[in-house]
């Protein structure tokens, strides 16, 4: 691991206070978080493009700031990265004794509940099963995690014939209502609607908010050809009929 080395060893050379970078030695815990975040979208649009020289490139990135956060912290005379490699080893033979141990598991999802059990025994100072799910990730993943959550205690239905049945029962909900009229319960059955679509997916081992991104990419893509058959024509989009707008929908599907 001698690159991974060299990292630590330029990381501490741009902290230096004597000679180092001026930027890298103001930078605080909070202040890399922006660039963090930033950087983790990056890596997974490399994954989704399927854009493995990018990936390379953005996984470094991802990869400094790991590097930057044990830094600081070895400054401070807490932990540095050498700890955080030992705590990471620990965990994942502690969590996987089907691999390092007796326990035998039948698939995937047994490996994934097993695992939520184990974590809830470590994390004593959790109340409930669904804590620790981060509040600040977007809501399909949030939505997508708390059910694994409640599924790994058995709380889950059996198959996918009761979810879509529910399904069903929440749009009937929400056309009752969009009858009423009632703003506040209209978001609230919205919200019921999406949250069992969540769980739909993660019945069908679908990633919602991948296959939301897919969805919205497809758009966007079909969306595309309809603003450059305009360009290309020299109409103007905004004078278009919404039957004009819909025939090259259409359109724009077939190619």
């Amino acid at each position: 691991m001698k690159d991974f080395q060299a990292l630590l060893d330029i990381l501490a050379m741009l902290r230096n206070p004597d000679n180092g970078c001026p930027w890298d030695i103001k930078q605080t815990r909070e202040s890399l978080v922006p660039n963090f975040i930033e950087e983790l979208y990056e890596a997974v649009e490399a994954i989704e493009a399927r854009d493995m020289d990018d990936l390379k490139e953005e996984l470094g990135d991802l990869l400094l700031h790991i590097v930057f956060q044990a830094q600081i912290s070895a400054e401070e005379g807490l932990w540095d990265m050498s700890d955080v490699l030992q705590a990471i080893n620990a965990k994942l033979v502690r969590r996987h004794p089907h691999v390092f141990g007796e326990q035998v598991l039948a698939d995937a999802d047994a490996v994934k509940m097993n695992w939520e059990r184990i974590k809830k025994k470590e994390k004593t100072e959790r109340i409930s099963v669904l804590d620790g799910i981060p509040l600040a990730m977007p809501a399909l993943i949030q939505a997508q995690r708390t059910q694994e959550k409640a599924a790994s205690v058995g709380f889950d239905w059996p198959d996918i014939k009761p979810v879509l049945e529910k399904l069903d029962e929440e749009r009937e909900e929400l056309y009752e209502a969009l009858a009423i009229g009632d703003e506040e319960m209209v978001k609230e059955e919205l919200g019921d609607m999406i949250f069992t679509l969540v769980n739909l997916a993660r019945k069908l081992h679908i990633d919602s908010e991948a296959a939301l991104k897919d969805c919205t990419r497809k758009f966007t893509r079909r969306f595309h050809s309809i603003e450059a058959h305009y360009k290309n024509s020299g109409a103007d989009i905004n004078e278009a009929s919404l039957e004009e707008l819909d025939s090259h929908w259409e359109k724009a599907k077939e190619r």
